[in-house]
């Protein structure tokens, strides 16, 4: 029997797996990086040789409005460690800067001042402006230029009036805009709603090229592309997570080439070969990414890539803050999945519905194959009707996944779906 941990929440959640079951344990390269110097080491050495840029003390210059777009509650950003320095590179490069901290959270609730105390720390909370974007609120947008695909960009007033925009996030594989990080801390991290939809058309999520893992030709990235470049992003900081979600790396500079940059380095660390199983058992990679049901596709998509025909995926999230969306939890639970596609399929890109995107890929697998959701806080039968099968533990998954695919149905198991960019 093996016995194999689970991320779920802030801990794991243990499954027990006979030898002759398990077909593979899939763990992307990065959880097993070891960096030579300390996460603040690395982070300054990379603002030290900034990708295609001046460095930023030097762009701060002269600038009088300075914005740092930052990450929400939903997303592992270390900004205790790297607002203090990025604060820091500004005022040496002009002490008067009037700076602010957009918080982004695209279609997300509000981030808490909790939570903002958590993730930057009291100093920074007491002392700093922030200012929480809200994607709802209308009068907080101003109309910048049409994008590639036909939407209207709209984008947070003070990123639009600032002299200098500076982003911060991370890079890991994204299951529709390729990899996360750089372009989408704009696009949709600081939009209106009906920008950020319109980018997340039903036609835009059912691309071939919106996939984890490609950029060229994703008709998503394209589009937060230009609408980074059309604010004059002049600065990024992206870092790279482990397992335990310490840096392993950091890429600053220029948008597209410390992104870039990035990117390669991750797509080394991730890429495993994808293993088939009758039963595939994945999980979010816990806190804070399965907080809800919304954000849970990602695992389940990575392990779409590695499920036979007809397979089951297992999927571990918490979801201690609920479904994630009252438009998400509408959709889910409105039809069977042949019917949520084919009711998505037919909304134009301009009418799109706030969390759809999630709706039509959980139905997309839906179609293929039974998903059980691991989780002790969301409700069972609310479970049963977004047409899933619910379960309390990774164990009790697998034995009604056995029930449907046999006793010697073969098992992978990828601890952290979300770390993994599985390639047939």
């Amino acid at each position: 029997m093996k016995t194999i941990q689970l991320p779920y929440g802030r801990s794991t959640l243990d499954l027990h797996v006979e030898e002759r079951n398990l077909a593979a344990v899939i763990t992307a390269p990065m959880h097993g990086f070891r960096a030579e110097k300390s996460e603040r080491e690395i982070i300054r050495d990379a603002l030290d040789h900034p990708i295609g840029s001046r460095s930023l003390r030097e762009l701060a210059e002269g600038k009088k409005k300075v914005v740092i777009v930052t990450s929400d509650h939903t997303r592992a950003v270390p900004s205790k460690i790297t607002l203090p320095i990025l604060l820091s590179e500004i005022r040496a490069g002009n002490p008067e800067a009037d700076i602010t901290i957009l918080i982004a959270t695209g279609l997300h609730r509000p981030t808490t001042e909790e939570e903002q105390r958590k993730m930057f720390g009291d100093e920074i909370v007491d002392h700093e402006k922030i200012t929480v974007n809200n994607a709802f609120q209308p009068g907080d947008f101003v109309s910048v230029r049409k994008l590639p695909s036909g939407a209207d960009f709209k984008v947070h007033h003070l990123a639009a009036e600032c002299d200098l925009l500076v982003t911060e996030g991370f890079i890991e594989p994204h299951f529709f805009a390729g990899f996360s990080g750089g372009r989408k801390s704009i696009l949709p991290g600081i939009c209106s709603q009906e920008t950020v939809n319109e980018n997340h058309s039903f036609q835009a999520i059912a691309s071939p090229c919106a996939k984890a893992g490609v950029l060229e030709r994703n008709p998503i990235h394209e589009d937060m592309v230009c609408a980074a470049r059309a604010v004059n992003v002049q600065f990024i900081l992206n870092v790279a997570l482990d397992g335990e979600k310490k840096v392993i790396a950091a890429f600053a500079g220029d948008l597209e080439q410390a992104h870039e940059k990035g990117c390669d380095f991750i797509r080394k660390l991730s890429q495993c070969p994808a293993v088939t199983g009758d039963i595939v058992v994945t999980s979010n990679g816990g806190y804070p990414l399965d907080q809800n049901l919304y954000q849970a596709p990602k695992a389940v998509a990575t392990a779409e890539a590695c499920a036979e025909e007809d397979g089951v995926i297992v999927m571990c999230a918490s979801c201690v803050d609920g479904m994630g969306g009252t438009h998400f939890e509408k959709l889910i639970v409105s039809g069977t999945a042949e019917e949520i596609e084919d009711r998505l399929s037919k909304i134009p890109p301009k009418e799109t519905i706030p969390e759809q995107w999630c709706a039509q890929i959980y139905a997309r697998i839906l179609k293929k194959h039974k998903i059980i959701l691991v989780t002790t806080y969301l409700d069972h039968n609310l479970v049963r009707k977004a047409n899933m099968i619910p379960a309390s533990s990774p164990d009790e998954a697998l034995a009604i996944a056995y029930g449907i695919k046999g006793k010697d149905a073969r098992v992978v198991v990828i601890p952290d779906g979300v770390s993994v960019l599985a390639v047939k």
